[in-house]
């Protein structure tokens, strides 16, 4: 893993949340929330909380439930800290592979679109597993293959196509390349969990135009930060590339395009 593909610093939390968030983001933690109300938990762990809109949508769906937000990247939960806050809801900077909390806290941890960055998925996932009450529930959100997320996939192509000789830093990063259900379900076993269920699930992500998608995806991600350290100048310039790439999926009704994820869901 290139060290930038975890770095949110700068603009890039603001710019991630005003664009990529409702893009991309939004139509999944809805999901997360509305398959986290059918268990009911009354306390909730959120891992790789990002900028706070699953944290959000839980505490819309479970209004009564205390939720711990917690991510590595204190720059993000500045921002998730503008977006809610007040009672029930605290955000807490904690690494997912060692959480700092006791043993069988919490009903239910969460996490979406984060298990992809960590190093050891494994740890993460047994400490997931640790802090989770007897019959409690881990729901992961993942993204699917690249080839079924066809707007980042053109994105991306778009500024690999700026650096030829470097283009797997732009293409098919470490987000996409953790799809395999079989292994997922082996990380997830060799942490403990014997109940998994795993579901594909296609949404649309939507923007009012390509070129706000192509901010969120250039500007409002770690590739702004790859490219940075090539020419900063050049953000500009793959800004533009992916705008023009993503206007095949620009309509009437502004950007849309079809995204997957898996939805897993482990029981302790």
């Amino acid at each position: 893993m290139s060290a930038t593909d975890t770095v949110f610093a700068g603009s890039i939390p603001r710019i991630y949340d005003r664009y990529m968030v409702p893009m991309l983001f939004a139509p999944y933690a809805q999901e997360m929330a509305r398959r986290a109300q059918a268990f009911a938990p009354s306390s909730i762990l959120e891992t790789a909380a990002g900028t706070g809109v699953v944290t959000q949508a839980l505490h819309q769906a479970l209004p009564k439930a205390s939720i711990v937000a917690t991510d590595l990247n204190e720059p993000m939960l500045e921002q998730a800290a503008t977006r809610l806050g007040g009672a029930g809801v605290r955000f807490e900077p904690a690494n997912a592979q060692d959480l700092p909390f006791d043993d069988s806290s919490f009903d239910l941890v969460a996490c979406q679109f984060g298990v992809m960055f960590f190093p050891d998925k494994v740890r993460a996932n047994a400490e997931a597993r640790r802090v989770l009450k007897d019959g409690g529930h881990y729901m992961l959100g993942i993204w699917d293959r690249i080839e079924r997320n066809v707007a980042t996939r053109a994105a991306g192509q778009a500024v690999a196509a700026l650096f030829p000789n470097d283009a797997g830093a732009f293409y098919e990063r470490i987000p996409f390349r953790y799809f395999e259900q079989d292994g997922i379900r082996a990380d997830l076993s060799a942490a403990g969990f014997e109940d998994v269920q795993i579901e594909s699930v296609e949404l649309m992500s939507r923007a009012p135009s390509a070129r706000d998608a192509a901010i969120g995806f250039v500007q409002g991600t770690p590739m702004r930060s790859e490219i940075e350290k090539r020419d900063p100048a050049m953000v500009a310039v793959a800004t533009e590339a992916a705008t023009e790439a993503l206007r095949q999926f620009e309509g009437a009704n502004g950007f849309e395009a079809p995204t997957s994820a898996l939805i897993v869901t482990a029981t302790k």
